[in-house]
Formats: structure tokens, C-alpha cells, sequence
């Protein structure tokens, strides 16, 4: 929980030094976010690599492991077709095609804002940033009460990069392997599913 909180302050402060402008140009200008991303799997990549026990897990789940992201596509839908009945300005097909971003926020805010408009478009970036954050604050207490695949279920996309340091830290890394397959099954899902359901559903 330590970390989690600790993730949260630098968050906070990073939002407050871009908006009073706080920092020097070139860190406002320039996106170097992706290097830091960049930074972080390669060394999330050592300490797998460097775990001999690491890739174990695969040899275990086998082919389960896809059931994974299978789960994931599926309780993603069904809740937000549910909690969709709540909400009357929102449609199921729209609540459904929201939460078919599985937290890659930027990506699909982009389909969603170029075939139903800027208002789902929002609504669809403030819903995935919101899975990410609360899956870097919360990751911790769902591995605790929901298990080791807590986690990795509530990153969705995200579990593959942003969320993975502290999935691995809360988990272990034999089950980072997992966190990063489905979160790279998850991704290359989003600009197919989202589009299908928006449009054809």
C-alpha cells in the first residue's frame, strides 16, 4: 500500500507542476513519458529474465493462460452492459464499447470521439485513466482478497506496461509473464473491437 500511495503523490505532483508550469520548457514540450516507460520494462524484463523460475508459470497454465484475456474481454462487457442500465444517457452498445478500451485510454478515446463524438470520447478517457489509476493504487488489495490474477484482470491493457512494475512487485514476477501476455492480447484486441461494436452491433 506504501507504494501505491507513494505512486499517487507523484502523480499529484506531476499534474500540479505542469499546470503552474513549475518545470522548464523542454520537460513541458517534449513527451519523454514513453522513455520512462521504455525504462521500466526493460528493467522489469532483467528481473524476469534473471528469475530462473520466472517462465515456469507458462509451462503450468499452458493453455489456459489465454483464458485469461478471454476473461477479461468478457467481464469488461458484461459489467458495463449492466452498470450501462444506471445510466440512462448512455447506451449499453456505448457503455460496452467505453469499457471495451480495457484502460489503452489513448487509442480508443480516438475511435470512440471519431464515430459517436467528443461527449463518449471523454467519457471514454477519464473511464480507461481511471482503470489504470486505480489499478496502480489498488493492485496490492486485490492480489490480497481476489487472488494473484487480481491485478492483472483490473490493468486489462495496461498490465503489459504502466501497470506492470507494481503487478510484478504484488504478485511476483513468474507472474508478470502472464500480466504481459495478456495485456499484449488485450491491445491488439482494442482497434478491432471497438469499431465492431460501435458500428456493427
Amino acid at each position: 500500500m506504501k507504494n501505491s500511495i507513494i505512486i499517487l503523490l507523484m502523480f499529484i505532483v506531476g499534474v500540479v507542476l505542469g499546470m503552474y508550469k513549475f518545470l522548464p520548457d523542454f520537460l513541458i514540450e517534449n513527451d519523454f513519458s514513453k522513455y520512462s516507460l521504455y525504462a521500466l520494462m526493460f528493467f522489469v524484463g532483467i528481473g524476469i529474465g534473471a528469475d530462473s523460475n520466472a517462465l515456469s508459470i507458462i509451462r503450468k497454465t499452458k493453455i489456459k493462460i489465454i483464458l485469461v484475456p478471454l476473461c477479461v474481454i468478457l467481464g469488461s462487457l458484461l459489467g458495463a452492459a449492466l452498470i450501462s442500465f444506471f445510466i440512462s444517457e448512455i447506451s449499453i452498445i456505448e457503455a460496452m464499447a467505453v469499457a471495451a478500451g480495457f484502460g489503452y485510454y489513448s487509442l480508443s478515446s480516438i475511435f470512440i470521439t471519431e464515430i459517436s463524438g467528443e461527449t463518449l470520447g471523454v467519457i471514454a478517457l477519464l473511464s480507461n485513466i481511471s482503470r489504470e489509476i486505480i489499478t496502480l493504487l489498488a493492485t496490492p488489495f486485490f492480489v490480497k482478497y481476489f487472488g494473484k490474477l487480481g491485478g492483472i484482470v483490473s490493468g486489462g491493457a495496461t498490465s503489459m506496461d504502466t501497470c506492470l512494475p507494481i503487478i510484478s512487485e504484488s504478485t511476483g514476477k513468474e507472474w508478470a509473464i502472464i500480466a504481459v501476455f495478456s495485456g499484449v492480447v488485450l491491445t491488439v484486441i482494442v482497434p478491432f473491437l471497438v469499431p465492431f461494436i460501435l458500428t456493427f452491433i
